[in-house]
């Protein structure tokens, strides 16, 4: 029985002393955050979007469909990937995709692929565009005059632009596009368009 007695004086007396000293401030310090944490998504359209496009270009200047204009809408998504050093960000494209309506029944078409962006100063700037193209133009054999023979149902698409920056929402581009199929059907002649854009950064 006297063992059992020192054995709970032991264990009582440590434990009465240490209950009346001051805490710790590192007993009640929440736990350290973590290194990153991706942000939420804020579910707007600024999340998926980077810009919206509106423009007009002259429909295959000198060529066998000149005389009309398109009008082109096109998204630029935001950039699903970044990276530290400034000259490989730049090589690192973004997806766009849109669409070229002719104003006079010639060839209209749907794109998308990829586009790569560079600033040359603070306002003036350059893109790359490399994707492919569905178009309602003539393909065939008998293709009647005054239009395109284009071969193949689903065309590339290439588009080089240069653009000015007013603001942080808003820019203009000068753009030339050529659509094609690259030799891969019998008929090639190509569609070149030159215009420009009006665009919107989110």
């Amino acid at each position: 029985m006297n063992l059992f007695r020192s054995f709970r004086a032991a264990i009582c007396v440590p434990a009465v002393l240490t209950w009346g000293l001051p805490a710790q401030a590192a007993d009640f310090a929440p736990p350290a955050p973590a290194i990153y944490q991706a942000p939420a998504p804020s579910g707007s359209l600024s999340d998926f979007v980077s810009q919206l496009r509106l423009g007009v270009l002259a429909h295959d200047p000198g060529g066998k469909e000149d005389g009309s204009v398109d009008v082109i809408g096109e998204v630029v998504f935001a950039k699903p990937w970044s990276h530290g050093n400034p000259l490989v960000d730049m090589l690192l494209p973004t997806f766009n995709a849109g669409i070229s309506a002719n104003t006079d029944g010639k060839t209209s078409y749907v794109f998308a692929g990829l586009n790569w962006h560079a600033d040359i100063t603070d306002a003036l700037f350059i893109e790359l565009d490399f994707g492919g193209a569905v178009h309602n133009g003539k393909v065939g054999d008998v293709v009647p005059d005054g239009r395109d023979a284009l071969g193949c149902r689903v065309l590339f698409r290439e588009a080089a632009s240069i653009g000015y920056r007013f603001d942080a929402n808003w820019s203009v581009l000068a753009t030339v596009e050529h659509l094609s199929n690259g030799g891969l059907c019998d008929d090639n002649r190509g569609l070149t368009n030159v215009g420009a854009k009006l665009s919107y950064h989110f």
